[in-house]
């Protein structure tokens, strides 16, 4: 008796099973699906964004329709988001910067990690801190020496919580380095290349410099070290208590259903892992391949990131 009732509870977990997997393979958005892109039009970001559109309209036949929604560090997408339906017709492509520091610097929002069901990451950055080679500098101990002879050094960063690091970075190595705030990856390879700052924080604009010499990796920003320069520090190997790990993430508005949640990561996974898809190969080319973070992880990363940024605020004041 007792073997019968185990096979007919098994029988009955096969038959949910496979009626959830038919309620999620069913499951097709409304209509329309807006893309917020936290990110200025025509930059690789952007064209990130557009080619998971171009993607997932293609072998899902759902229609994306991808909108620009830029400033405050992605904190204007994620209140143009937030408002949208909960059901699948809505989401954004930012970063985990955005849910994290900037969203607890912009108190006036309002805005928490709860008002959105995240989805999945597809790519993380290799944030580097990177000079030209022309400088002479090898690692971050030459940078201090020359700071110690009373040379300034300009540190270009793409934003206030890179800002933070810079300046902890500094401290714990005795120094100010004289923080220079810049527009994104290109305003820092550019600020470089013209000789208006010295050193800054990269999240991977700078591998091609770096393969051809032209740059060098003098730390890595991540918790890790980078693919590309292995020999190169963290800041936490160098005294800073914190690191700049960061994705690239797509999120939807609080109380998605689970099956329009399930259906929209797997859309978006497959768009950046598929071989062959124009964004899976973006993916491989600037960031050395798709990350993809979903689930209770990712849920669990960005309330974390949330929560760090108040320590990393207090930390550098």
């Amino acid at each position: 008796m007792m073997k019968k009732t185990l096979f007919a509870g098994i029988a009955a977990l096969g038959m949910l099973s496979a009626t959830a997997s038919a309620a999620l393979a069913e499951w097709k958005p409304s209509g329309p699906i807006k893309l917020i892109i936290a990110f200025k039009a025509g930059g690789g970001a952007d064209t990130q964004g557009r080619l998971i559109a171009e993607h997932i309209e293609k072998t899902r036949g759902w229609k994306v329709i991808p909108e620009n929604v830029t400033g405050k560090g992605g904190v204007n997408a994620l209140s143009a988001l937030k408002d949208q339906p909960a059901d699948g017709t809505a989401i954004g492509i930012l970063v985990t910067e955005s849910l994290g520091y900037n969203m607890a610097a912009a108190k006036k929002s309002g805005l928490k990690p709860s008002d959105f069901t995240p989805l999945a990451t597809t790519a993380g950055f290799q944030m580097g801190l990177v000079a030209k080679t022309d400088k002479g500098w090898k690692s971050i101990d030459d940078v201090v020496a020359a700071a110690k002879t009373g040379q300034k050094i300009r540190f270009g960063a793409m934003s206030p919580r890179l800002a933070d690091l810079a300046y902890l970075l500094g401290k714990a190595k005795g120094i100010e380095f004289n923080t220079v705030m810049v527009r994104g990856g290109k305003g820092v390879m550019n600020g470089l290349n013209a000789g208006d700052i010295d050193i800054g924080f990269g999240a991977g604009i700078q591998n091609k410099a770096v393969a051809a010499g032209d740059m060098i990796n003098l730390a890595s920003g991540m918790s890790t070290r980078l693919k590309i320069s292995p020999d190169a520090p963290t800041l936490r190997e160098l005294g800073v208590g914190f690191d700049a790990d960061g994705y690239f993430v797509t999120v939807a508005p609080a109380g998605l259903p689970d099956e329009a949640r399930a259906a929209l990561t797997g859309a978006i996974e497959e768009a950046v892992t598929k071989e062959g898809s124009k964004a899976a190969g973006m993916m491989k080319k600037a960031f050395g391949g798709a990350t993809v973070i979903k689930g209770a992880e990712l849920d669990k990363l960005i309330q974390e990131g949330f929560d760090s940024a108040g320590v990393l605020m207090k930390a550098s004041q």
